[in-house]
């Protein structure tokens, strides 16, 4: 099928403005990041902006408007994996006062669906819908280890901690699908561990669940009365998920 230019181009757009998300862009530099036309950038831009899609901050820089959030959350709301493993991550942060997480693998990046924040933690922002680097995180590698295909070919530091070398990151799947669980420490953000298990209710694995944990709060009995409850978690989750292709 042939793929109409315009459409696609108004894609990319969405998709670069997506990624610059609080350091808004102006026409040309979408232009040149695009390699098109500043004519035919500033033409899907002004119908994107008719439709609530695009908005201006009146400084000629451009951002995602409110109809991409409307859309981004109808689409976690219809999903019957997100509504089945929600309630399983609030009992669990009811039950042990830390953050969870379920994101879903998108080539070599996570993205987070769900989040129930611990209240001992303040945050700035909410991770729904952020797209992190697959590598660096205990839900991209939760899914890695059961996907080494997905595995890209270079790697991106996030912390000083973060994998950046083929050979130890293949070790590291190793020890993940001997243990069964996937750990980030401090890979992503200084300071917070994370574990992760994959949710094998598809055919290939797409999803994990996680727990954020502030190493301040870390010991390895903590970690291991977690896991044990998150395996219990995957475990409902899985008998009740229905496939999805």
């Amino acid at each position: 099928m042939r793929d109409v230019k315009s459409a696609g181009r108004a894609i990319e757009l969405l998709e670069f403005l997506a990624r610059r998300r609080a350091n808004p862009p102006r026409l040309n530099e979408m232009a040149q990041a695009l390699d098109a036309p500043r004519s035919s950038v500033y033409a899907i831009l002004r119908t994107l902006q008719a439709r609530g899609w695009v908005q201006t901050d009146g400084s000629e820089g451009y951002s995602l408007g409110l109809r991409a959030l409307i859309t981004g959350t109808s689409y976690i709301d219809a999903d019957p994996h997100v509504r089945i493993v929600g309630p399983l991550l609030t009992d669990l942060a009811t039950q042990f006062d830390e953050t969870f997480h379920l994101g879903r693998i998108d080539t070599d990046r996570i993205v987070y669906l769900v989040t129930q924040e611990s209240r001992q933690d303040i945050r700035p922002y909410s991770r729904v819908g952020r797209r992190m680097p697959a590598t660096a995180t205990g839900l991209g590698k939760a899914v890695l280890a059961e996907r080494p295909e997905l595995v890209p070919a270079t790697f991106e530091q996030l912390t000083p901690r973060s994998i950046t070398d083929t050979e130890a990151f293949e070790a590291e799947m190793r020890a993940t699908r001997l243990r069964g669980y996937a750990i980030d420490n401090e890979e992503s953000t200084t300071g917070l561990r994370c574990i992760a298990l994959a949710l094998p209710y598809t055919e290939p694995v797409t999803d994990a669940i996680s727990c954020s944990i502030p190493a301040s709060r870390w010991t390895q009995q903590r970690e291991d009365e977690i896991v044990a409850a998150m395996r219990l978690a995957a475990e409902r989750a899985v008998a009740q998920a229905p496939l999805r292709s």
